[in-house]
């Protein structure tokens, strides 16, 4: 799936050293909702190539942990402050490792199934992601905690905004400049999260 050409934030990406685009939307999220701070624990579901665990640890600054996990094996090397592994989140031994490294102050997700070009089976699959990562709260984020996930937009987004509303005491939706303008693709943040 070949893009015409490298549009802006693609070019912003190579010249500041981020593997991929998408590090401006979390730039956003952060200026706006300001979900990492120092010091935290963050959990990035969904990490390949790398650019939010990147902006993250520029964030931190040498301070907290950051714990990657994707089904593609990391091209990072992580620093000091951060550990990533290849695993499925679905998967018992993926939950293991990171209960063994949390409980976060923040888990992002920009993560999205592989996809078919059928809407509707993608959106599906991006419904099932989506579940599993805000379920993935109750056991691993912290009392007052912060999720950002990636949604795609096909009729679903009510239920998974009801999900995290049961969840976090504020729950906001985002549509970042960085988005392309052909993408169905949304940001649910859920701050506060409450005891459940």
């Amino acid at each position: 799936m070949g893009r015409e050409k490298p549009d802006f934030y693609a070019l912003k990406a190579q010249k500041e050293g981020y593997p991929a685009r998408s590090v401006y939307k979390l730039e956003e999220i952060q200026q706006k909702f300001a979900v990492i701070k120092k010091g935290h624990r963050v959990l990035d579901v969904g990490s390949s190539p790398g650019s939010w665990s990147l902006f993250t640890l520029k964030l931190l600054a040498g301070t907290g942990f950051v714990v990657g996990v994707d089904l593609s094996a990391s091209t990072q090397t992580p620093p000091a402050n951060a550990f990533y592994f290849q695993g499925d989140i679905f998967e018992a031994s993926a939950e293991a490792t990171l209960a063994k490294l949390g409980p976060y102050d923040v888990i992002l997700s920009d993560a999205a199934p592989l996809t078919t070009g059928n809407r509707t089976v993608d959106t599906g699959r991006s419904y099932n992601l989506c579940e599993r990562v805000i379920l993935l709260t109750d056991a691993h984020l912290k009392h007052q905690g912060n999720l950002v996930i990636k949604v795609f937009q096909g009729g679903e987004e009510k239920v998974l905004k009801n999900l995290m509303l049961e969840r976090f005491s504020v729950v906001k939706a985002l549509r970042p400049k960085a988005v392309r303008s052909e993408s169905f693709e949304t940001y649910f943040i859920g701050t506060g999260k409450r005891n459940v």
